[in-house]
């Protein structure tokens, strides 16, 4: 009746790669994304935004839209019927601006139409008086005078989380110190924030959504609409890409106020340049390092102050501020700490979760450190870092004893031992700098090396009350036991919807599993992020599935395993289902005056090895191969994890050399995808990657979250080699050819 023996009698199990359920659906563009939803009778809805990242509002005139034909419905802030305000930790957002504006792109105003182009006309047509006023940008200064020109009745600090560890005047005989910046990145997902809102009988709604967190979005939409939360039905619709921006609200209170007031169904498609605008980005970062050595190499000390631009409403920031901190000097053994991380609120665009969490920042801060530190030793970059490598044992600056594998340095060893690739004969031009552009033969270019290695936690932290819920039901079907898995859990392109399906053959020993649609009228399954899903979601569904197993033993007189003409005669008529609250360990707060307090779940390390060419004339860099190495527990699915890591490395490269969202005074200079770059096929070179399966004794199948911890070491591995081969002493990301030309 073990596991084990359950496996053996089923294909597409735990540990195999089965074909993912959406996968033909989508390669072939059939799969229906959220903006693909359609209603009978439906309208259209269009939001009015801010052009100014500050201002006050002096007047607010809807007449003129209201008269165009076709218009059904112009909103502002006195139709929210609820409380105007909405947000994840922080509930400080209006649905609707009252009299000031934080950010560029600030919603003031709905319209709901009979067609999107009347409803666009419409909305250009409100009038709206502004007083501009003067932004606030500076992260630093916020930071520390937080009432000097105060966004909120709070000030604008958000967080400051201190971590003080052993002696806080320790010194050393080698000293490295340096100012890191990390541009605000975009998650840049291919479909852009969408849904349908459709008027129920009972007064409620129900809303179909691309979301990460179906119950949060359920909880905020309530609050707004004024509503019990029973009467907000919310199910997922088809996701095109995530990486944090949906667990914010976009557009779902929105659709909903329309909808509730036309008595019509409403669907909202941002285009892409208001997407830019329509959810949250990757703080962009300033941070202080200062490392303290002994001459060998040993690490004495860390000094850092982290400062995180939340931009102009809290979201996820005080979070993102904890992990960068308590991840802030990486996965090495250090005795003495001090680490002061701070968020803070601005006039630049809301900024909360992205891949990475924090953690993303923090890296490219001291793994730039360790670089500059081993160049004042003259001593192996690697070498510095095996040194000084956490293991299993080792205690964090939060105090916190990492209680299962951390084998950083053998993942360091792994891939500095790869081969490095060569160059014979003439090259391809698509493989120079400036690729297909022609810009360059060869002539400037040099070759550098780099490492990077990451720490990230995994499932949310610091007491958070985090679980999720699974049902599972075993029936007969058609003459075969067919299992049913229905959870809350945002399908977002990972790969859950396969996974589930596989924990419930390996549990049940059945092959075939319907993965129910995801929504409201089951328990929260959370968000996913924090690379918690096959965590928490995963351990509630092997949970339920052997709780159904239990009561299957039972009516087979213990018999186990079964073959599934067997399972058919046992279960005949009989339906077993079982539904299950799954929580991992308990996490605690952390000290508010010291940081300590064991505040995660569990920890996740991986290692780069990035291979660049740089034409140092022309400013151009080619990232010519990426190795990488990561301990993923166990690999549930070999091929999504290879995929993760892959998708994880590609989005980190692309903060590397790339992506950024430019800001001037607080506005977007750059919201499209011809201005805002991302990496496409060709700027994604070869990858060698080694997976280790170290098991961690406290997650279902000893299982450690995977997809992260590519996005965080990348960067600054690519950065490095940038430096080797440049010998520029770059601190910020993404590297820019100004950068690298000086001009």
């Amino acid at each position: 009746m073990t596991t084990s023996e359950v496996r053996g009698t089923v294909t597409g199990g735990i540990g195999q790669s089965p074909p993912r359920p959406d996968g033909n659906l989508k390669v072939k563009g059939e799969f229906a994304y959220s903006s693909d939803l359609w209603a009978a009778d439906m309208l259209w809805g269009a939001t009015l935004r801010s052009p100014h990242a500050h201002a006050r509002i002096t007047s607010l005139d809807i007449a003129a839209a209201l008269a165009v034909p076709g218009v059904h419905a112009v909103l502002t802030h006195t139709d929210v019927p609820g409380r105007n305000a909405f947000g994840l930790e922080h509930v400080d957002q209006p649905v609707l601006a009252v009299d000031r504006i934080r950010y560029q792109g600030e919603a003031i105003a709905i319209v709901a139409a009979d067609h999107p182009e009347t409803a666009r006309r419409a909305m250009e047509r409100i009038a709206v008086g502004y007083e501009v006023l003067e932004p606030v940008i500076d992260s630093e200064l916020a930071a520390h005078e937080p009432q000097r020109n105060p966004l909120h009745d709070n000030g604008n600090l958000v967080r400051h989380v201190p971590i003080r560890r052993g002696d806080p005047d320790a010194t050393a005989e080698v000293v490295v110190s340096g100012v890191y910046h990390v541009g605000m990145q975009d998650q840049a997902f291919l479909g852009p924030e969408s849904g349908l809102a459709v008027p129920a009988k009972d007064g409620g709604v129900e809303l179909y959504v691309a979301t990460q967190w179906l119950h949060v979005d359920q909880g905020q939409v309530a609050l707004a609409l004024g509503l019990p939360t029973d009467q907000v039905r919310i199910t997922l619709a088809g996701v095109g890409g995530a990486f944090g921006a949906r667990e914010d609200l976009s557009m779902q209170v929105h659709a909903c106020l329309l909808a509730l007031h036309t008595g019509r169904p409403v669907k909202m498609v941002y285009s892409r340049e208001e997407s830019f605008f329509g959810h949250v980005h990757r703080h962009p970062a300033r941070m202080h390092y200062e490392h303290g050595a002994t001459k060998d190499g040993t690490l004495v000390y860390v000094k850092a102050r982290l400062y995180l631009d939340g931009g102009a409403y809290a979201s996820t920031t005080a979070a993102v501020v904890a992990n960068a901190t308590t991840l802030g000097v990486g996965p090495y053994e250090v005795p003495n700490v001090v680490l002061d991380g701070y968020g803070v609120y601005t006039n630049n665009p809301p900024c909360g979760a992205m891949r990475g969490f924090g953690a993303v920042q923090a890296c490219f801060g001291y793994e730039s450190q360790m670089d500059k530190l081993a160049a004042a030793l003259d001593m192996d970059p690697v070498e510095l870092r095996i040194r000084n490598a956490v293991a299993e044992g080792s205690v964090m600056p939060t105090g916190q004893v990492i209680d299962s594998a951390a084998p950083v340095a053998e993942l360091l060893r792994l891939v500095k031992a790869k081969p490095l690739p060569t160059v014979d004969g003439a090259r391809d031009i698509l493989e120079l700098p400036g690729g297909a552009a022609n810009t360059t033969h060869g002539e400037g270019v040099r070759r550098g090396v780099g490492y990077g290695v990451g720490v990230k936690n995994v499932c949310f932290s610091e007491g958070f009350d985090d679980y999720s819920t699974a049902k599972v039901r075993l029936s007969v079907i058609g003459g075969e036991p067919v299992a049913l898995v229905h959870t809350a859990a945002a399908e977002v392109g990972q790969g859950l919807v396969t996974l589930l399906g596989q924990i419930a053959r390996t549990e049940l020993g059945v092959q075939q599993v319907t993965i129910a649609p995801a929504d409201t009228s089951i328990g929260s399954a959370g968000s996913t992020s924090a690379s918690r899903q096959s965590y928490v979601t995963g351990g509630a569904t092997k949970a339920a599935c052997e709780a159904v197993r239990a009561k299957l033993l039972a009516l087979s007189g213990n018999r186990w395993p079964l073959s599934p003409e067997e399972l058919v005669s046992v279960l005949g008529d009989t339906v077993i289902e079982e539904t299950v609250e799954w929580r991992h360990r308990p996490t605690e707060t952390l000290d508010p005056l010291s940081g300590q307090g064991n505040a995660h779940v569990q920890y996740a390390f991986a290692a780069h090895r990035a291979v660049v060419d740089v034409d140092l004339e022309l400013g151009l860099v080619k990232v010519v191969e990426l190795a990488c190495a990561q301990d993923v527990g166990k690999a549930l699915n070999p091929e999504a994890v290879l995929g993760q890591i892959q998708g994880g490395s590609a989005q980190g490269l692309g903060l590397a050399v790339m992506e950024e969202i430019q800001l001037r005074d607080g506005l977007i200079r750059n919201p499209s995808f011809t201005d805002y770059l991302i990496p496409t096929i060709l700027d994604m070179p070869p990858m060698v990657i080694d997976v280790l399966e170290l098991a961690d004794p406290n997650a279902p199948y000893g299982l450690r979250g995977v997809g992260e911890p590519p996005t965080i070491s990348v960067t600054p591995a690519i950065a490095a080699a940038i430096r080797a081969a440049s010998g520029l002493d770059l601190d910020r990301v993404p590297v820019r050819p100004e950068h690298l030309t000086g001009t």
